[in-house]
């Protein structure tokens, strides 16, 4: 995994996690892999996947089971879903917005492209 200097390792991790959850990769009520394959697997620390794994429990997305490891929870998908849409919201489209005013892009042109590449009208 490529890892950006401008935003936190873990969260990265926690990121990498959205995306197995998000692709079906990993399912509801199922056994994410330990703290160890993720580390391994992603070459990190082991303290950067356990804080990874922290920030996730406090979204409610995972939740630890005694001497079994991580699970996530059954409605890990719809809260992933919900930060990633509030992410967007928040930090994505501002810089959008930012970049539309500077390059004197309308509304109306970004719906035109949108159109296009989607096939919708």
């Amino acid at each position: 995994m490529e890892f950006s200097e401008s935003r936190p390792i873990y969260l990265q991790v926690a990121d990498y996690c959205f995306t197995c959850i998000m692709t079906h990769r990993w399912s509801p009520g199922e056994r994410m892999p330990s703290v160890r394959e993720l580390a391994v697997g992603l070459s990190v620390n082991t303290h950067t996947v356990l804080k990874a794994i922290e920030f996730l429990r406090d979204m409610g997305v995972v939740e630890p089971r005694r001497g079994l490891g991580f699970f996530l929870t059954d409605d890990a998908p719809r809260r992933v879903l919900e930060a990633k849409r509030q992410e967007f919201f928040n930090e994505v489209l501002p810089d959008i917005f930012h970049r539309m005013r500077v390059l004197g892009i309308t509304p109306e042109e970004i719906a035109e492209a949108y159109s296009r590449h989607t096939g919708e009208s």
